[in-house]
């Protein structure tokens, strides 16, 4: 579905915290009436938001965003609400992790949803990596638990085999991919690569399958000889999702083949909002709010 500044939901962060407020009713709902359903499971119902920021502007303090911010200035400008969102609504989960590098935003964060935070429930704060939140929570995660993750960063914070920590867990997963005001502009025309550690982590795959998948080498004949050329492949922005999709389908048996894009003002894609889940029903609800 493409969407941009004009569309259903004003602008692209709004149109993602729409998208994922559906879900989020439509998961308390289905959990909460399982719980009744089978004598009182999952014991415990979970959300997780990896990068809660403070629940206004994002945090410049984080080194990847620092990094990448002259690629993207336009996008810098945003808003994060997903926090707010969730704690406000009637029906709740038992427990809420927030997760920022950024600990003044957490506080800020506190402050802002203090006021809809019910006493009988377990809410926690953490500034610390997201890689290193979510080996730990990894670990606290068991069959009685059940858990709803957001992860949006807006850079390449995340490392792939943090994300694999999860795999065989009753995790239900939205993830932000930074597709096109990103990855695209790491992957240079020429296939220089000068972040391909980044993009090594990132993917979770080594330098000659990302030379692979997004690049093509030729040879042409010259004044001074035969040359091999690299180019870029057409299309990488729908490549770099499409890979992303492929890598976590080897965690989560059914992956939205078709995730939200969201544009900028030109019209350009700069994200695609991605689900995963090892439900059937849960990926259909997932497709079905997308479209």
């Amino acid at each position: 579905m493409k969407t941009n500044d004009k569309g259903w939901g004003g602008t692209w962060t709004e149109q993602k915290l729409k998208a994922f407020e559906k879900y989020v009713g439509a998961y308390l709902n289905i959990m909460l009436n399982q719980r009744k359903i089978r004598n009182g499971w999952p014991k415990s119902i979970i959300y997780f938001d990896g990068f809660a920021g403070s629940g206004n502007r994002i945090s410049l303090k984080d080194k990847d965003t620092l990094i990448f911010s002259e690629l993207y200035k336009e996008e810098m400008n945003v808003y994060k609400g997903s926090a707010e969102r969730v704690v406000r609504l009637n029906k709740k989960f038992d427990e809420y992790y927030f997760i920022d590098t950024d600990n003044d935003a957490l506080d800020n964060l506190k402050n802002k949803i203090g006021p809809y935070m019910d006493k009988n429930l377990k809410y926690k704060f953490f500034s610390i990596d997201i890689n290193h939140a979510l080996d730990e929570f990894s670990k606290y995660l068991d069959n009685s638990k059940v858990t709803l993750i957001l992860l949006d960063p807006f850079g390449m914070q995340l490392n792939w085999d943090s994300i694999e920590k999860l795999k065989g867990k009753k995790v239900d997963i939205w993830i932000l991919l930074p597709s096109g005001v990103i990855i695209n502009r790491l992957l240079d025309r020429e296939g220089k690569l000068k972040n391909i550690d980044k993009l090594q982590s990132f993917f979770g795959i080594s330098e000659d399958k990302i030379r692979k998948e997004f690049y093509n080498n030729k040879k042409e004949n010259t004044l001074f000889g035969e040359l091999e050329i690299t180019q870029k492949i057409s299309n990488p922005i729908q490549h770099i999702a499409n890979l992303y999709i492929s890598e976590l389908k080897k965690i989560w048996t059914h992956v939205t083949e078709e995730p939200l894009i969201l544009y900028n003002s030109n019209n350009v894609p700069i994200y695609h909002f991605i689900f995963a889940s090892n439900n059937e029903n849960a990926k259909k609800i997932a497709s079905q709010i997308i479209k």
